[in-house]
């Protein structure tokens, strides 16, 4: 079978509903809840092999390498069995959603290997800066991928990048090149957005203003904040990957399992406080999750679409 396979499912709707209001990345300044569906729209989720391909562009540092490539590794692999809970949990729960497909067996869940295989360095800024979606990404995606046609590209930016739509929008993008291909991009906050896209290791600049600061798991503020970013936008194209999956609202703009949940990170959540977590005792920074080498994340919440709820690891 193909190593990025997408199972085509004849059009079935169901409707998951009630959920936090949310807004880019940030609770909206209405602590209020309101009504929405995360709705199966019949078309493919991605299953059983994911190859990645990790397009590092510009000069990304050492610490973001690390902790975005450590956090995929750590998708399918235990560190510690010792130390709970683990991000192979957090990762069952976006597998989940292939029970949800009709005609699914609900009894045993198959897994969904996310491969790192392969990576990129483009320390040249060959598209220069400023990258646009529309002029830019496509050529990005169609070169790295031309070789592989059944490649997730993720591309990550280094500080002095700026994204169109990263930060104004969202604080990760996922898109499709060519009706066909799914992508991921990633921008780094620390110059172009802290005060939006480091949350809840920073304060926002609008919305509710946080009761406290919890310390990045890794002391690297942008790092921590850019594997949270993925992770929210990773779950996302999983259960979406060409607009025609789980979401909610119009297809232009979207709404998928993850970015419903986003800002939570606990139980007892609320606008303003991320939850319940962990705390190293060594290091004082705050996690949800055991991956591998020891590393600790800070991972979101993703809607759990048999409780109607957005689910925490904590």
């Amino acid at each position: 079978m193909s190593s990025f396979p997408i199972r085509i499912i004849s059009l079935a709707l169901f409707s998951i509903s009630f959920l936090p209001s949310l807004n880019n990345g940030q609770l909206t300044r209405h602590s209020v809840l309101t009504r929405a569906k995360i709705v199966y729209h019949g078309g493919p989720i991605l299953i059983e092999t994911i190859n990645v391909a990790l397009i590092w562009y510009g000069n990304v540092s050492l610490n973001k390498k690390e902790a975005i490539a450590n956090f995929l590794k750590s998708l399918n692999t235990d560190g510690n069995f010792n130390l709970q809970p683990q991000v192979t949990k957090w990762w069952k729960m976006v597998e989940s959603y292939q029970a949800m497909l009709p005609g699914a067996k609900h009894d045993e869940v198959p897994k969904i290997i996310v491969n790192v295989a392969k990576q990129i360095n483009d320390t040249s800024y060959k598209y220069g800066r400023n990258l646009t979606i529309g002029d830019f990404i496509p050529k990005i995606v169609k070169e790295h991928t031309k070789e592989a046609k059944n490649m997730l590209p993720i591309i990550i930016t280094a500080k002095d990048v700026n994204m169109e739509g990263v930060c104004t929008k969202t604080c990760a993008h996922n898109g499709i090149v060519g009706n066909i291909t799914p992508y991921i991009i990633l921008g780094s906050p620390e110059l172009e957005c802290p005060r939006k896209c480091e949350w809840p290791f920073t304060q926002i600049d609008s919305g509710p203003k946080s009761i406290f600061f919890l310390q990045p798991p890794n002391l690297d503020k942008a790092a921590d904040a850019m594997v949270i970013a993925l992770a929210t936008t990773l779950a996302d194209t999983v259960t979406n990957p060409l607009n025609t999956g789980f979401y909610d609202g119009p297809p232009k703009n979207s709404i998928g399992v993850g970015m419903t949940c986003k800002a939570i990170f606990g139980s007892g959540a609320f606008p303003g406080n991320p939850g319940k977590v962990h705390i190293d005792a060594h290091t004082g920074g705050s996690f949800n999750a055991h991956g591998i080498k020891d590393q600790k994340f800070l991972l979101p919440a993703i809607w759990n679409p048999k409780t109607s709820s957005c689910w925490t690891l904590m």
